[in-house]
C-alpha cells in the first residue's frame, strides 16, 4: 500500500503536528486515527474549496486542521498530547485516496 510511513514521538502534554501533501484539486483532505486493536476513526476534514472544516462528532477541541493551498500540504495539529493518542494517522484525499502513515508515540 501506498505512502510514506513515519514515526513520530511526542512528549505528553505538548504539541505536535502532522503533514500530508497532495496534488490536483481534491474535493476535500481528510485525518483518521487508528488505533492497535481498532478500525480508522474519522478525526477532521477541511475542503479545499471553502475551507469548511467537519469535526468527528463529539468533537475533540485539541484537534485542528490547516491548508496550506499554496505549498499543497495539510496539517494535523494535535494540542495537548495524551498517552491515549498513541495510534496510526492516516491522512486522505476524496475523490481520491492517498495513503500516508504517521505513528504518534
Amino acid at each position: 500500500m501506498g505512502g510514506p510511513k513515519i514515526n513520530v514521538t511526542v512528549n505528553k502534554g505538548s504539541s505536535t503536528t502532522l503533514s500530508c501533501s497532495y496534488t490536483g484539486s481534491p474535493y476535500s483532505l481528510h485525518w483518521y486515527r487508528q488505533k492497535p486493536g481498532s478500525r480508522p476513526e474519522f478525526l477532521i476534514l477541511i475542503d479545499e474549496a471553502s475551507e469548511h472544516i467537519n469535526k468527528a462528532q463529539p468533537p475533540d477541541h485539541r484537534f485542528f486542521i490547516k491548508l496550506h493551498k499554496k505549498e499543497k500540504t495539510w496539517d494535523l495539529e494535535i494540542s495537548s498530547t495524551a498517552v491515549s493518542d498513541s495510534a496510526l494517522y492516516y491522512c486522505a484525499l476524496q475523490p481520491t485516496v492517498t495513503e500516508t502513515h504517521q505513528t504518534l508515540y
